[in-house]
């Protein structure tokens, strides 16, 4: 994704060889300890000519090297920790980093020197005002398994289409597929006499989220943020593939304060989605109170502050 957006976003950019060391192969791990050493030293003579005075720095493995890099060079770290659980390269390198700069609060316990900042989110969706329940009369639902799609959600989905049309409970539906199952799902979607619609992408997610009284979706640490932000009622599904589980933390983080509900993707069928937003649709005080907590994790202002950061350690 860099290799695109850099560039175009007028920015030089610099390559290094590495892979992952987590949750692979043993080939992949033996040949990615190879590249460790020669990456580092890649990363050094970048910092040597560009002479950065301090790294930032959002986890992965490429991070490794650089972090590495910067270390043995004492130019100061600062990295940004968007999950409840630091991801590997993070955790490794915790003891290193000048600052950290957390999603949660329960994450600064990994770092020396750490800050709840927040996640840099879109400004609109802080500006999305509150939504009573069941505006216009009836309940809106949103979908979105994220740009790819999700095949369990979409799954869940259609299992529960044919109850929740015998229920004639007040529903609308957007749900957002993916591109894969997008045709398939809404040709027989448009035979279940429900409302709503079934789309590939949504290119306003902020303008999806201000029409949902409830969002079904994954608990990546973007999404996470981003219904904080908006303070969305939601059920979370963690993806059970994530590195070190970490969907599954951000989900507990948000469910700890209430402002979420959690299902197991293995436990995510029709039948457990058509309960799940029943049983929310029928309780609007619940969903005002989920709402009200999913907002009081939103962090504004997280973007500014990691400049602020990083430009004090900078001119040290």
């Amino acid at each position: 994704m860099e290799a695109k957006l850099v560039p175009a976003a007028g920015f030089p950019i610099e390559w290094i060889e590495i892979g992952g060391l987590n949750r692979v192969g043993l080939a992949q791990r033996i040949k990615s300890l190879g590249q460790l050493p020669g990456s580092t030293v890649q990363a050094m003579r970048i910092m040597r000519r560009r002479k950065p005075r301090a790294v930032f720095s959002m986890g992965g493995y490429v991070a490794g090297p650089v972090m590495m890099a910067a270390a043995l060079m004492r130019i100061p770290i600062v990295v940004m920790e968007p999950n409840a659980i630091p991801g590997f390269t993070n955790r490794r390198l915790a003891r290193v980093v000048a600052r950290a700069l957390v999603n949660f609060p329960e994450t600064a316990r990994y770092f020396p020197a750490a800050e709840v900042t927040g996640m840099p989110v879109r400004e609109d969706f802080f500006k999305l005002p509150s939504r009573e329940p069941m505006q216009n009369g009836r309940f809106t639902l949103l979908i979105t398994g994220g740009s790819q799609g999700s095949k369990r959600l979409n799954d869940a989905a259609r299992e529960s289409w044919k109850r929740f049309a015998e229920a004639r409970l007040p529903l609308r539906i957007i749900h957002q597929t993916g591109s894969a199952m997008q045709r398939e799902l809404q040709q027989q979607f448009q035979h279940t006499g429900l409302n709503g619609e079934v789309t590939a992408f949504l290119d306003n997610m902020p303008s999806a989220f201000a029409s949902a009284d409830l969002v079904v979706c994954r608990s990546g640490a973007s999404t996470v943020s981003e219904l904080a932000a908006a303070g969305k009622a939601s059920v979370l599904v963690p993806f059970p593939f994530a590195a070190d589980d970490h969907q599954l933390r951000n989900a507990e983080a948000m469910t700890g304060i209430g402002g979420a509900r959690m299902v197991l993707d293995k436990e995510m069928t029709g039948v457990r989605l058509f309960f799940e937003v029943s049983e929310l649709a029928e309780s609007p005080a619940t969903l005002r109170q989920m709402s009200e907590q999913a907002r009081a994790l939103a962090k504004p202002g997280a973007a500014r502050r990691a400049v602020e950061v990083l430009e004090q350690l900078a001119m040290r």
